[in-house]
């Protein structure tokens, strides 16, 4: 059934349906989560250019207007730009100059919308890292799978077993594991470059609104003002 499908396939589609005729229900399964994988790494990609994720320069520069008391033109400044960072920063600046609300309650709310745009960036890191993870689990089994069945033909073949019909049986069965790991390795990676982006954006946020509070220079360094404590509470990704 399945080899009668591959036929209709379009000829640039023909390596991959060789691939998924030797290898199988499995290395089907595995194609079909790498196909996921690339789209939700291109939505992804898309997102942070979009958001301007690590674009930090125009909002450092508001920031030390404001600390030098130019506020019109710091606000001015801030928002003329689109990143997360500068939303962060422009509603600081917007509730301080209205005085709507005391400081406290301030840093609370601020804390709140930081929270809310690291997850907007951690969205869909879950299922690309379930992918990294499963991808080679899912290989594995298929190499179990294929073994047994070419030791069932062996056993089968009593004492006529022809060594290249084993061999042929055992390589179909390792190409599951190959592609299962050729999907996790890539995939790992970039979810850990994910990673890295969001942690640097997490903590030039806490820089920024720690020198917003303090009157200080922002500083990425361990010590700061506000703390994204409800975030540790949060898990990890957010879909």
């Amino acid at each position: 059934m399945l080899s009668t499908s591959l036929e209709y396939l379009p000829p640039f589609t023909k390596p991959l349906a060789g691939l998924v005729k030797s290898g199988g229900p499995v290395v089907a399964l595995l194609l079909i989560l790498s196909v996921v994988a690339f789209a939700l790494i291109i939505a992804k990609l898309l997102q942070f250019m979009l958001l301007r994720v690590g674009r930090h320069g125009p909002s450092r520069k508001a920031l030390d207007l404001w600390l030098d008391g130019a506020r019109p033109e710091a606000l001015k400044q801030v928002s003329a730009c689109s990143s997360i960072l500068s939303d962060i920063l422009q509603k600081l600046m917007r509730r301080a100059l209205h005085g709507s609300t005391d400081r406290d309650h301030l840093k609370e709310d601020i804390e709140r919308v930081c929270n809310v745009r690291i997850n907007t960036l951690r969205a869909w890191l879950r299922p690309l890292d379930m992918i990294a993870q499963t991808a080679p689990l899912i290989g594995l089994l298929g190499t179990v799978l294929g073994m047994i069945q070419a030791f069932q033909a062996m056993q089968g073949a009593g004492a006529a077993v022809d060594p290249s019909v084993l061999a042929g049986g055992i390589w179909v069965a390792l190409l599951t594991t190959a592609v299962g790991l050729t999907i996790a390795i890539p995939v790992s990676a970039i979810v850990g470059w994910f990673d890295g982006r969001i942690e640097a954006e997490q903590a030039e946020m806490e820089a920024v609104v720690t020198a917003f509070f303090t009157g200080a220079a922002a500083d990425r360094g361990p010590s700061r003002v506000v703390t994204l404590e409800a975030q540790q509470a949060e898990p990890r990704y957010a879909i």
